[in-house]
Formats: structure tokens, C-alpha cells, sequence
């Protein structure tokens, strides 16, 4: 099941030009000092039935929203996530992803069930660690990009590229 840590059924900005829910994935192992989700930092979950509930709420939404972003913390560090994907894409909704490009095999596992990523690139990538207090989390987002920009170019993947200014 997936570990959810907050869930905003209506959202206008959290994919461009989209009606669309917030999925909050609960885990993150970077620590960036600006950090704005910190409560989602830690893997636990003090709502299990979080995803159940998300769920039912999508069910009754069908038709009104455009689709569903999977945000975080880190969405990609979850197991669950395809599985979710699946779900909510059984439901007739798009899937968006935001993602910070921690993970470049599980971002690739789950590009076929995304319509939309949002990647955020913090800095130089040889100045991630000064960022996440992480040694090396530059490079795994460099294959990212890449693997982002390949489905871009084959397949017509929507990506937002976007910073935070610190």
C-alpha cells in the first residue's frame, strides 16, 4: 500500500494547464536545508489508510479532474508507486510526476505509466551535496534528465524542468 502523507483533491498549479489531485508520497533521504515538505521526510506513515481514502476520493472525482500527480517527499522511493499509477490510471485519469531524480531505475520502471514529470534540479549537479547533505546525489539526477529527455524526444513525455531559487 501506498505510504501517503497528505492528499489535496483539487489542485491548479501542480501540473501546468490540468485539474488535477496531489498525491504526498511520505519519504525522502535528501535533506535539503530549504526544504518545504519536511514533514514528509520520514518513511513512516501515520495514516495507513491514507491511499484507501485518496482512492474513494479519485472514484468520485472521475470526470471533473484531469488526472493525478504523484508528489513527495520522493514518490519513486516508494514500492507501491506503479501499482498506484496503475490504479489511478484504470480510473481514466493522466498521471503526473514530480520528481527530484534520486532514483533513475525506478523512474524508468514507471515512465510508461507517466504522462507529465515535473523534475526539480536543485543546483550544479556537482554541487548537490552541498544541498542534500547527500555525498554524490548529483549524478543519479543527471541520468534522470537523460532518461527524461529520451521519452520526451520517443514518445512525447510532457516534462517541466524547474529550480528552486535559495
Amino acid at each position: 500500500m501506498l505510504r501517503i502523507g497528505g492528499f489535496t483533491p483539487l489542485s491548479t498549479t501542480d501540473w501546468p494547464d490540468q485539474l488535477a489531485a496531489v498525491v504526498f508520497v511520505q519519504g525522502c533521504p535528501w535533506r535539503c536545508h530549504y526544504c518545504h515538505n519536511v514533514a514528509l521526510q520520514p518513511r513512516q506513515c501515520e495514516h495507513p489508510d491514507g491511499w484507501a481514502r485518496a482512492l474513494d476520493t479519485l472514484r468520485q472525482r472521475q470526470g471533473l479532474l484531469d488526472g493525478v500527480v504523484f508528489s513527495g517527499g520522493e514518490p519513486t522511493l516508494d514500492p507501491a508507486l506503479p501499482q498506484a499509477m496503475s490504479a489511478v490510471r484504470a480510473l481514466g485519469f493522466q498521471v503526473g510526476l514530480h520528481t527530484a531524480g534520486i532514483y533513475p531505475d525506478r523512474l524508468q520502471a514507471v515512465l510508461p505509466l507517466v504522462d507529465w514529470v515535473g523534475l526539480d534540479i536543485k543546483t550544479g549537479f556537482a554541487d548537490y551535496e552541498r544541498v542534500t547533505a547527500v555525498p554524490r546525489s548529483g549524478g543519479p539526477v543527471q541520468t534522470c534528465l537523460a532518461l527524461l529527455r529520451d521519452a520526451v524526444r520517443t514518445r512525447g513525455l510532457s516534462l517541466e524542468v524547474r529550480t528552486t531559487w535559495h
